[in-house]
């Protein structure tokens, strides 16, 4: 097992701390690590904060332990380690028809991170987040010993790990229920919208439709505009959908992207006027998709440029999702977005849609509307997020704790008020805090 003392974050680059990085390579080297201070595991590090990041102690990166264990051709279950990614099971198991049920906005989450984050995709409102799809798990706990929990054997444990930001221990391995597909491809459509009632009422109208529903909003529309974007559509394309042309290569995997960031951009390439172009040509690209298109452009459009967000430069960025309830949701998007618009903080990416009943202790989705975006970090952004904060929690409304980087521990506990719950299950599983992490200690997320 290698160690070494570097620089760490997450994927937004901020915030970047010294930590001791480990590298188990399987359940002993595991076992080692934890005896030696407190730990957290990481993944491929796309959670964008600091939830896999450890100033005061070690972060042990997992992805060595990314073995496929066993796979039933019948029912569609695999068993794998913790450390195996969603890219992994896709080039594996895709060309034979296998899927994974739930997926982010990037291929590259390992299964324990997708647990630890309780991932969700442009199907919540279909499909729910990822616990749907996870039978049990082998989880390794403070003393070294390893058990398994599901939905029957070791119940709050395994509820409590689903957004529970890998603060119970470290997950070895996981069986997991896979799709059964007949293509790799997705028929889609997109639609104009040209303001936030007709962007709520195309979401209302085409969720009965369509499995898989995802919006960008112009984050610098004002007046009748505000809320002005592109609503994309879709569902899984059969083989009887697909035009000829693809039926030869209908289970077709992603090629390894060739396009990627070197380096660091300057902060300066960033401001206001690249942010308004930049979302122009977004604006272009959405509202132009072809008819049938492939799963890597469908679900990871990002994937394609390796190192995205070296883009932002070293200061780095945050993304900051919410989730508020429909009941006054309108009246608090316009807010929001008006807000959003005035800041001067060059809001970029975004996904604007609808999620579908929740789940677990700590994860975030719940039935309502939930915005995503991009702000790169400034001097001023800080104090404008607090802002933002007040309102959502005013709503009734929470922040996605696998992205956060700048919530204050009195507004996550009115938020989450459920954190009581999963603080007895901390206490439990973990009394000696040996799991913590640089969010745990900035949310009290311990004994």
């Amino acid at each position: 097992m290698s160690t070494n003392k570097q620089f760490v974050a997450g994927w937004g680059n901020y915030p970047m701390v010294e930590s001791i990085v480990l590298h188990p390579e399987n359940e002993m080297d595991t076992k080692k690590a934890i005896q030696t201070a407190c730990i957290i595991a990481r993944g491929l590090g796309r959670s964008y904060g600091d939830q896999a990041i450890n100033s005061k102690g070690y972060t042990a990166v997992c992805t060595r332990m990314n073995h496929m264990i066993a796979f039933d051709e019948g029912t569609g279950v695999l068993e794998c380690e913790g450390g195996t990614s969603l890219e992994e099971i896709i080039r594996t198991f895709a060309p034979s028809g296998w899927f994974p049920m739930i997926c982010p906005g990037t291929k590259f989450v390992t299964i324990a991170g997708a647990i630890a984050n309780d991932i969700h995709g442009k199907a919540h409102h279909h499909d729910g987040s990822f616990v749907n799809s996870v039978i049990s798990f082998n989880i390794m706990l403070a003393g070294g010993e390893v058990v398994t929990a599901s939905r029957t054997e070791n119940e709050d444990l395994f509820w409590g790990n689903f957004g529970g930001l890998g603060l119970l221990g470290i997950i070895t391995s996981a069986k997991i229920r896979l799709r059964k597909i007949s293509t790799t491809y997705f028929k889609q459509r997109s639609i104009v919208i040209n303001n936030l009632d007709e962007m709520l009422v195309a979401l209302d109208e085409n969720d009965k439709i369509y499995n898989y529903s995802v919006a960008w909003i112009d984050p610098l529309a004002k007046g009748k505009k505000l809320g002005s974007g592109v609503l994309t559509v879709g569902n899984a394309a059969t083989l009887d959908d697909l035009p000829a042309k693809y039926k030869d290569e209908q289970l077709k995997i992603h090629q390894p992207n060739k396009l990627g960031v070197p380096f660091f951009l300057p902060n300066f390439t960033l401001n206001e006027l690249t942010a308004s172009m930049l979302n122009r040509v977004i604006a272009f690209v959405q509202n132009s998709p072809k008819e049938f298109v492939h799963y890597e452009k469908f679900f990871f459009p990002l994937d394609a440029i390796h190192n995205w967000n070296r883009g932002y430069g070293r200061r780095g960025f945050i993304q900051y999702q919410f989730v508020i309830p429909e009941t006054g949701g309108r009246d608090v998007l316009i807010l929001i977005l008006e807000k959003i618009a005035a800041s001067g903080c060059s809001p970029f990416l975004n996904v604007f849609k609808k999620m579908g009943e929740g789940q677990g202790i700590l994860s975030f989705p719940f039935k309502g509307y939930t915005l995503a975006i991009d702000f790169p970090v400034t001097s001023k952004l800080s104090a404008f997020i607090a802002q933002l904060d007040e309102i959502i929690l005013k709503a009734g409304g929470r922040i996605y704790l696998g992205k956060d980087a700048m919530l204050h521990k009195e507004v996550f506990q009115a938020m989450y008020p459920q954190y009581k719950e999963w603080l007895q299950i901390k206490s439990k599983y973990d009394p000696s805090n040996v799991f913590t992490s640089d969010i745990s200690r900035r949310l009290g997320l311990y004994n």
